[in-house]
């Protein structure tokens, strides 16, 4: 709540500021051309206090009922690519779980892994950012985690938070040592298959496909953490249906597109920045992948926008759990294709 307060409190100050600025050169542009007229200030103050008003509805809305509003996102992926074998194999995408956000509600947590386990999937597929700060903001969630079932179990890649970087009291020898507690909890006590620049095997019959891993490659912004080997990652499997979990998106177009021929990534990150109205985000002002599917001929990607939160709000970008149904259609086009039914 704190944050929230002074998120409020800063940005109004800009706005303020911002409308002077602009009160003040309207009245010097005025009188550098010789007019009699004068701006006056109320109207620029009327206008910061109604933004002002609004933008404390919507703080409001974001901290109290926004980010505890998931939904279910169904999507199809065709792709005559695909084995035949997994066709309609079900995965669930979830991402970014930044589990200190959850310290005020710890019951929310059960809330989605239920509505998760209801969707019965094949896979589950986690890219990354279990925690914002340290492997300590997620020992509270141990039972509650531990608790999503797949047939295929959960597979896991680290976001770029989940290297301890953003914890300031840590040097870079203890954040190693705390990246690696994170990483002994995922696998031995939530049972999850964290990949680390590696890839598994899924076998279906006499079929298979590859689940690639890579640690976090930050090509955009945020370029804190690059730890990610494509190359390592995709080694052995070049000659099969590849599903690549990467967090950061900016991944997918400086090194997915440009060195491999994967069809399916998909991606966390940037959480819409957390605000999302009629279907845009501020977010792409910034990143060009922020959302959704985004398809490059070939090769397509899906940016989850996450089920936490790293400030304690979200308008209209509400946490987000991917339901993805593979499709195999040996009739249909090879280059794959998205539909999103929701």
């Amino acid at each position: 709540m704190i944050i929230l307060i002074l998120t409020y409190v800063i940005t109004t100050l800009i706005l303020f500021v911002v409308l002077t600025i602009l009160w003040a050169l309207t009245r010097l542009i005025q009188r550098l051309c010789g007019s009699t007229q004068r701006a006056c200030y109320r109207r620029f103050g009327w206008t910061g206090t109604a933004i002002a008003l609004l933008w404390a509805a919507l703080l409001i809305y974001g901290y109290g009922w926004g980010r505890w509003c998931y939904e279910v996102s169904e999507v199809e992926y065709e792709d005559g690519r695909l084995p035949r074998s997994f066709d309609g194999y079900s995965i669930v995408h979830i991402s970014d779980f930044h589990l200190e956000g959850f310290e005020d509600n710890p019951a929310y947590i059960d809330t989605m892994v239920q509505a998760i386990n209801r969707l019965q999937p094949d896979l589950i597929c986690f890219t990354g950012d279990l925690v914002s700060f340290s492997h300590h903001g997620a020992e509270r969630f141990k039972e509650n985690l531990s608790q999503m079932k797949a047939r295929d179990g959960v597979v896991a890649i680290l976001g770029n938070h989940d290297y301890a970087v953003y914890e300031r009291s840590l040097d870079s020898l203890q954040r190693e040592v705390d990246r690696q507690q994170l990483i002994d909890l995922q696998r031995n006590e939530l049972g999850w298959k964290l990949l680390l620049n590696e890839n598994l095997t899924l076998h279906h019959g006499t079929d298979s496909i590859a689940i690639l891993g890579c640690e976090n490659q930050a090509c955009g912004m945020h370029q804190r953490v690059r730890r990610g080997s494509l190359a390592t990652t995709m080694q052995g499997t070049e000659h099969m249906f590849q599903l690549l979990l990467a967090h950061d998106p900016s991944q997918w177009d400086a090194e997915v597109l440009k060195y491999s021929k994967i069809p399916l990534t998909l991606s966390g990150h940037t959480h819409a920045m957390q605000c999302r109205l009629w279907g845009w985000t501020p977010c792409r002002w910034f990143m060009n992948r922020s959302d959704g599917t985004y398809d490059e001929g070939t090769q397509h990607l899906y940016v989850n926008i996450g089920l936490g939160e790293l400030m304690p709000f979200r308008i209209g970008a509400t946490p987000e759990i991917t339901h993805i149904t593979l499709r195999s259609n040996a009739k249909s086009s090879t280059n794959g294709v998205f539909k999103v039914r929701n």
